[in-house]
């Protein structure tokens, strides 16, 4: 257990698995009282930081919900001084097969939710003078995989939504700052994989991918929101932090090119 924040109160939407709970662990195990908002409840029985958890039924997608959600947190716990909006989707489909019914649920979890979010827990962090934003973005909202037009574009608005954010509320003492994980190894991710046959081969081209040998924790992603959350982040705004071991930085190579780069990353991964 650190005190990193202490007599903070936070919010972490889509907390109840994968990022979103490990966030959530995080920033509890940093002695914050943390208010997981999700669709559904999940126990967190392995959780050391237990008694610093709650959860409060939340839907991002409907206005009404964020109003009542943010009402009842300010309620039970008086304060609000960190908001993580985590909660997002995905969606596998090419602008052909896309219809206009994904593009709005899509756009309504990943970016109409983080705006209705800072709009409704705003007032309450001009109110004690303080407060910083997190909002969970992508590598994705700067390169796209196949077939992610739509959720790449939420992710980019994210990016800007936290650039907008960060320079509105400055004069308030309030930070945003976005964290953009790349491939990290969730419960979604994992299922992806094993969608292939040969499971072991996909997952070491995936982390010959990244400079640094291998893919993303979860927790890894969480520290980032910690530091972020923390006053060891006090002059840092506006930003877009990736995780995801230099894997948006190195730049393509022909593969026959590419394979003395490659033969090393295999050996650090034995």
């Amino acid at each position: 257990m650190g005190t990193r924040l202490s007599g903070k109160v936070a919010i972490v939407t889509g907390g109840n698995r994968g990022i979103g709970r490990a966030i959530a662990e995080t920033l509890a195990c940093e002695d914050a009282t943390v208010v997981i908002g999700d669709l559904r409840e999940d126990r967190f029985a392995d959780c050391a930081s237990l008694e610093r958890l709650a959860f409060v039924s939340l839907d991002v997608t409907n206005e009404a919900s964020i109003r009542a959600f943010v009402d009842e947190v300010l309620e039970k716990f008086g304060r609000i001084d960190i908001l993580v909006n985590n909660a997002g989707k995905v969606i596998h489909k090419s602008i052909d097969d896309q219809t206009a019914e994904d593009w709005d649920w899509l756009m309504a979890v990943n970016l109409r939710g983080p705006f209705l979010m800072a709009k409704y827990v705003v007032p309450e962090m001009r109110r004690i003078g303080a407060g910083t934003i997190v909002n969970i973005g992508s590598v994705e909202g700067y390169m796209v995989n196949p077939w992610h037009t739509a959720y790449a574009a939420t992710k980019a608005g994210v990016h800007g939504l936290t650039l907008g954010l960060a320079v509105d509320l400055g004069p308030d003492g309030i930070r945003c700052n976005t964290v953009c994980p790349g491939w990290i190894d969730t419960e979604l991710n994992r299922a992806y994989i094993e969608m292939y046959p040969d499971r072991s081969s996909i997952e070491r081209e995936l982390g010959q991918l990244h400079p640094v040998g291998r893919i993303g924790a979860p927790r890894e992603v969480a520290n980032a929101v910690l530091w972020l959350a923390s006053e060891e982040s006090s002059f840092v705004s506006g930003e877009m932090i990736s995780v995801d071991g230099a894997r948006t930085k190195k730049i393509s190579l022909p593969a026959i090119v590419d394979e003395e780069y490659r033969v090393k990353l295999t050996k650090l991964q034995l």
